[in-house]
């Protein structure tokens, strides 16, 4: 297959798929970080919890039962190659995910709502794009890598499983694990949202384990030496942007599928729900507020080398030492931009 397509199509192919899972997910079953955030704290509703647990917990156990069949090496995967700060977790958590609730969107959710025919989203998605590349190769990369470096991790894989492989086997443990967050799930999610939960979060998760899969099965079989990477969205939307400008002299990468494949199952799902229509900002205050948003998105989700989905899923999903601190910083972002914003909306009214 990979003398047909080549390296570089096929990388972006299995990125696109998922991400196609991803844009369905948004548009049909609400798969939204913050929209999840916002039901626990001001809907007092779970259902949506249990969805990216369900996800979540699908992704462990794939994600370790193939390590442990020999067809995939969590050890190559790029969370786990790496010793990232514990300042930078939680700063760049915190950032993003006070962003997020300004932006009214993360990263993934704008793509999918562009999809959808949302320009505000696609302004956001752009905006976010370029201030990740400022951040990370741009004329702030300087600063990041003096207070955030992260350094390449030298024996034992930066992972929870990895760390107690003298006690069990780390993919034991993780497919335990991931099994265990999975029934926990079904068994918490009401009943009316079981059956829709339970398939959602096998696709969700099983798109985050095919790219870990995907990508390391092509730079297994190919020539060249590919990141074992899978979903994320902060700076493979600044890396789209600037290959759309000048991919006459770059290679395309698993991120630029990931984007366009989130934007058209967006664009599907809203075909599919009959609610595709063009939609822009009508004002001036609330835009300024959702750029800012979008700005702090980029900037924080390089600082915690990820965003909601990069962090929150796959990371997390490959047991990573510092995912849980990122997450655990988003969410706790999120809350306070949250918070901001409707007691703002109250003392208006």
């Amino acid at each position: 297959m990979l003398e047909v397509l080549g390296e570089p199509l096929a990388i972006v192919l299995i990125g696109l798929t998922g991400g196609l899972v991803l844009g369905l997910a948004a548009r049909l079953a609400g798969f939204c970080t913050l929209g999840m955030i916002e039901d626990v704290h001001y809907g007092e509703n779970t259902g949506r919890v249990y969805l990216w647990l369900a996800a979540l917990g699908i992704a462990i156990f794939l994600n370790h039962a193939l390590h442990h069949l020999g067809y995939l090496n969590l050890g190559r995967v790029v969370y786990l190659q790496n010793s990232y700060t514990i300042a930078g977790a939680m700063i760049g958590g915190l950032i993003f995910g006070y962003g997020m609730a300004q932006a009214g969107n993360c990263g993934f959710t704008a793509l999918a709502r562009f999809g959808g025919g949302d320009l505000r989203a696609m302004v956001i998605a752009l905006v976010m794009g370029v201030a990740a590349l400022i951040a990370l190769s741009g004329i702030l990369a300087p600063l990041r890598v003096l207070f955030f470096d992260a350094t390449p991790a030298h024996g034992t894989p930066t992972s929870l499983a990895f760390l107690a492989g003298d006690l069990v086997v780390p993919s034991v443990l993780g497919m335990a694990l991931g099994l265990t967050v999975f029934l926990i799930a079904l068994v918490k999610t009401p009943k009316a949202r079981l059956l829709r939960n339970t398939f959602w979060g096998m696709a969700v998760g099983g798109a985050v384990t095919w790219g870990f899969f995907g990508t390391y099965w092509v730079g297994q079989n190919g020539w060249q030496a590919w990141p074992v990477v899978s979903q994320t969205f902060a700076a493979s939307i600044g890396e789209t942007i600037h290959y759309a400008m000048f991919s006459s002299g770059l290679a395309a990468k698993f991120g630029i599928g990931s984007v366009i494949g989130v934007i058209s199952g967006g664009f599907l799902g809203s075909l599919i729900k009959g609610g595709f229509r063009w939609e822009a900002c009508e004002d001036p205050r609330e835009l300024k507020r959702q750029l800012f948003g979008a700005v702090l998105m980029g900037f924080g989700a390089v600082l915690a080398a990820g965003c909601s989905i990069g962090q929150g899923l796959s990371a997390m999903s490959s047991l990573s030492i510092t995912a849980p601190l990122v997450a655990a910083a988003i969410w706790l972002g999120a809350w306070v931009g949250l918070r901001q914003l409707i007691l703002g909306f109250e003392a208006e009214s």
